[in-house]
């Protein structure tokens, strides 16, 4: 190891002893390698010239953008609350209802947004308010909302398996089938898991529509749900490529709130349009900042080293599966999904194509085992943002999530080694 590679690895550790932004913090650790380092290639004028040339030809990429501000609109404005009340008409009269109508929303709002903290935060306040006029307890709505929100980027749209695709060639259209069936059964955990505790606690029911309110709230909400036909529907029948199927349902869904629902004023355009660009510029940030840090850790041959390593420890790619799954989680605790995605998956892709595992099969898994890092403590962000609305302590939202966090987890390691689970429909459409 060179004098640049270890004030490189040193400065990125310091980065999270003294709590620097993950972003700044890869900025200044490549700054320092490009000031230090000897090695040819090893300057920012070349990074800053590979970026250029590969985002320039990254034509997916554009599709982020639009997902965001389709996100924001469908947060924005009648959406949410129409699909909260479409999710309470179909749970019905259960007991524990409204954890029920939280897990479905969520399974219901991914196929809009493909964003777990656009779930948590723009559905996430409506149903813990919800939930704590019924007499839930605080830590349980909060633990249930931000647990529901991780199936936001397993079923399609999702913006995690956008970058994933850029990264390993993987097809998009493909990645987005295979998150179906595995978003559907982290629903069907949770719900599993709701309907214990539910019983348990002697938690409210729900109400039943009768079946004239029942249709009449389900026309309501036709146009709201039709988005996910709009969307996928376009990429799959070959009439748009998944980035104009962004703009496509971007635009749906502004005529939807706009025309259809009336919510949606020249004020809240403008929040939206604010918003948008806001996440957008941090997302582009950080993807500057990680193709600097992934470019130093390419040139420096960082994956082959970690594949020679692993590859001497194990073979059999079950084996290495369960290594990278509980890196990954470990990961997920500490640092942000998207740094995960463009700097640590890089490093394992080598060894991934050496073992011979399928890439869409390996991507699927990966971003539900991110998403999960969001949920888990001390640093996950939907816990923040879960006690951030509700006032919620914090320890009281983490007492109450790290059962749901095992139910997740059994479900990521049963789509880890029943790799049909993943590539069943994928397979079915021709991918």
């Amino acid at each position: 190891m060179n004098l640049a590679l270890a004030i490189f690895f040193l400065s990125f550790i310091a980065v999270f002893l003294i709590r620097i932004p993950i972003g700044v913090g890869m900025m200044m650790s490549s700054i320092f390698y490009f000031a230090l380092s000897t090695r040819p290639g090893s300057t920012i004028g070349m990074v800053a010239t590979q970026f250029l040339t590969n985002m320039n030809s990254s034509f997916i990429l554009i599709a982020v953008p639009l997902f965001v501000f389709m996100a924001e609109i469908m947060n924005s404005g009648k959406v949410t609350s129409m699909i909260f009340s479409f999710a309470n008409a179909m749970v019905g009269k259960k007991r524990g209802a409204l954890g029920h109508v939280n897990v479905v929303a969520s399974i219901i709002f991914s196929g809009m947004t493909g964003s777990a903290l656009a779930d948590a935060s723009g559905l996430g306040s409506m149903e813990i308010k919800a939930m704590r006029e019924k007499g839930y307890d605080d830590g349980y709505s909060c633990a249930i909302t931000a647990a529901s929100a991780v199936i936001g980027p397993v079923i399609p749209p999702s913006i995690p398996m956008i970058f994933y695709a850029m990264l390993s060639g993987a097809s998009i259209g493909a990645l987005f089938l295979g998150g179906i069936v595995p978003g559907l059964l982290i629903g069907f955990a949770l719900m599993g898991y709701t309907a214990v505790i539910a019983k348990k606690r002697n938690y409210p029911e729900g109400v039943s529509l009768p079946a004239k309110e029942f249709i009449a709230l389900t026309f309501r909400s036709l146009p709201a749900l039709f988005s996910v036909v709009v969307l996928l529907g376009g990429i799959y029948s070959g009439v748009v490529t998944p980035t104009e199927a962004g703009a496509l349902a971007a635009a749906y869904a502004l005529l939807v709130s706009v025309f259809f629902y009336r919510a949606f004023s020249w004020k809240d355009l403008k929040h939206v349009l604010l918003s948008t660009v806001k996440t957008v510029g941090t997302l582009s940030l950080l993807v500057g900042c990680a193709y600097a840090f992934s470019y130093i850790v390419t040139i420096e041959k960082i994956p082959a080293l970690v594949a020679n390593l692993l590859l001497g420890i194990t073979d059999n790619k079950y084996v290495m599966l369960l290594i990278i799954n509980l890196v990954f989680l470990a990961l997920g605790m500490f640092i942000d999904t998207m740094a995960i995605t463009l700097v640590f998956i890089p490093i394992v892709l080598p060894l991934i194509n050496a073992l011979g595992i399928d890439l869409v099969h390996f991507g699927v898994v990966i971003v539900i085992n991110m998403m999960i890092g969001l949920t888990t403590p001390p640093f996950g962000m939907l816990l923040f943002i879960t006690a951030g609305i509700s006032k919620t302590p914090l320890k009281n939202i983490i007492r109450e999530i790290l059962p749901m966090i095992c139910v997740e987890i059994a479900v990521l390691f049963l789509l880890t080694y029943i790799p049909d689970l993943v590539l069943f429909i994928p397979h079915l459409a021709g991918f």
